[in-house]
């Protein structure tokens, strides 16, 4: 047996409007923000009408909460705030630098170099130490290295996670200080 289907409305973003809302009376605020108390629905469609705005549902209930607003204007406000809102966010990456034990002093500054841009860009460094072969027998090589860099970087960066080895290679996560 086929189950019966319901005659659902479509879900819509944002409050209820005007002739959405479907309760006999409502909690009704002017446009100026006076509390006319419970009115009928069509008392409160009227007096939106007077002056040529839409009644905005504020806060759903027994007896709803409505406003007197230009609903097209409040919507565009919203917009705008949320717009603003995202453009302040400031996304956080994690940049990785990839180093062998046994670096050379020259490769050593140029991803040094590196670190600190990121660093002073806002992002945090992921800084991975690789072993390959018998240098894995000397794994505080890599582990002095990792410290030489958490030295350099201590007025510049905080570290977040200390050094740890993960199969073949040792990771540390170092952050700005902010």
């Amino acid at each position: 047996m086929a189950r019966p289907q319901r005659n659902a409305v479509p879900a819509k973003d944002g409050p209820r409007t005007n002739e959405q809302i479907d309760n006999a009376e409502v909690r009704l605020i002017t446009e100026e923000g006076d509390n006319i108390g419970v009115v009928p629905i069509e008392v409160a469609a009227g007096l939106a009408d007077e002056v040529g705005l839409d009644i905005v549902e504020v806060s759903p209930g027994q007896i709803p909460v409505c406003k007197i607003m230009d609903h097209g204007r409040a919507k565009f406000e919203a917009q705008k705030k949320a717009a603003k809102a995202r453009k302040k966010q400031k996304t956080v990456d994690i940049k990785e630098i990839k180093m062998r034990p046994n670096i050379d002093q020259h490769d050593y500054d140029v991803k040094m170099r590196a670190v600190e841009k990121f660093i002073g860009g806002g992002d945090k460094v992921k800084l991975t130490m690789r072993f390959r072969g018998r240098e894995m027998a000397h794994q505080e090589l890599g582990m002095e290295l990792l410290k030489k860099v958490q030295a350099e970087t201590v007025e510049i960066a905080k570290v977040e996670q200390h050094p740890k080895m993960e199969g073949r290679q040792m990771t540390m996560v170092i952050a700005p200080v902010k």
